[in-house]
């Protein structure tokens, strides 16, 4: 039995609370947030001690891991306080107030010899998973472009941060892993309609090395909620709904094999629609399960603390480039890669 704490009882932390108190193999030990009303609400609903202070939790309870879901500001703090009392932790994204404070965590949990996993869910989405392997089995061929959609309504709960790191590092982080390649250059449009304090909308592509391109289209403007991302290919286009965890194959029904392209141009014409068989699972219950099984030694970490900081790095990159309508090449991105400011010095806030 894995002893797990949670750290942060907030929307996202409440979703972690659901699914610990039901995951096989896994005891809730102890529940923490600042606000005494939540504590006991968790600790009364999982039959767990509940805490206001991080710091009296670590040094009261026997713990293997924690999940550290507080607002991004305090990701350092915490997580280095997890880790220094020997344990394993998951922490939400993005990994931390800034690359520099992402950094210290990543060394920190490789010194001590723990596993430190970054909450990227849609890596676990079944429907993204099936299409990682359907694009293994070369079933699109040779990939030209990544499109992903993450747009809908503004929010109810307040938000210190703009849609760049709230919403588009779930795509960016799923793009970089479908691409397997870096990033050559960027360029991104933001504007603040509604939400005043940060922007609201942002559409943006990228270049990968190999010739990839990836195209970004974000908003909390959009009144109806649309998640979705394709990979178009020479064969056709994989279409995945994160949301309905669909997954489809529109083929090319003109496809010449190499050799006939020196004869004529190829050619696009509208093929058949497949779709393909999805388990169908909840993403964050996935998520926590593989990170307990990593924090047994069972696999590696699937969404480590590097995998963590490239996709901050993105979306740190998407803002400079908003900010100072320019694209970004790759000396650009070496800079800001190596550059330690923090998120509150950007336009995209401080925390979720």
């Amino acid at each position: 039995m894995t002893r797990l704490a949670l750290i942060g009882l907030g929307m996202m932390g409440a979703n972690h609370l659901r699914v610990l108190s039901e995951l096989d193999g896994v005891e809730l030990v102890a529940v923490c947030d600042q606000n005494p009303e939540l504590v006991r609400a968790a600790a009364r609903r999982t039959s767990s001690t509940g805490y206001v202070s991080w710091a009296d939790m670590l040094d009261r309870e026997r713990l293997d891991a924690a999940v550290v879901a507080v607002p991004t500001r305090f990701h350092l703090e915490v997580g280095l306080a997890v880790i220094e009392h020997g344990l394993h932790v998951l922490v939400e994204k993005p990994i931390a107030n800034g690359l520099d404070e992402g950094r210290r965590l990543v060394r920190a949990a490789q010194q001590a010899g723990k596993v430190l996993a970054v909450g990227h869910i849609e890596r676990f989405n079944p429907a993204v998973r099936e299409m990682e392997r359907r694009l293994a089995a070369g079933d699109v061929g040779r990939i030209f472009q990544i499109q992903a959609r993450r747009v809908g309504p503004f929010p109810a709960r307040i938000r210190d941060v703009g849609v760049v790191i709230d919403l588009a590092t779930h795509d960016l982080d799923v793009m970089s892993r479908l691409a397997g390649s870096e990033v050559q250059h960027l360029y991104a449009e933001t504007e603040q309609r509604i939400h005043t304090d940060h922007e609201d909308i942002l559409n943006a592509l990228l270049k990968f090395d190999g010739g990839m391109l990836g195209v970004l289209q974000v908003n909390w403007l959009t009144p109806t909620k649309i998640r979705e991302i394709s990979v178009l290919g020479e064969n056709g286009m994989l279409v995945c709904n994160y949301l309905t965890q669909d997954l489809a194959h529109f083929r090319n029904a003109e496809v010449l094999p190499r050799r006939e392209t020196r004869r004529r141009p190829r050619a696009v014409r509208e093929g058949e629609r497949k779709s393909f068989p999805v388990d169908r699972a909840e993403p964050l219950r996935l998520e926590l399960q593989s990170f307990v099984e990593a924090v047994r030694g069972e696999h590696p970490v699937d969404t480590d603390g590097e995998a963590g900081l490239r996709t901050l790095h993105l979306a740190l990159g998407l803002v400079r480039s908003a900010t100072e309508s320019r694209v970004l090449g790759k000396d650009d991105l070496r800079a800001l890669w190596k550059g330690s400011i923090p998120l509150a010095d950007h336009p995209a806030g401080d925390d979720l």
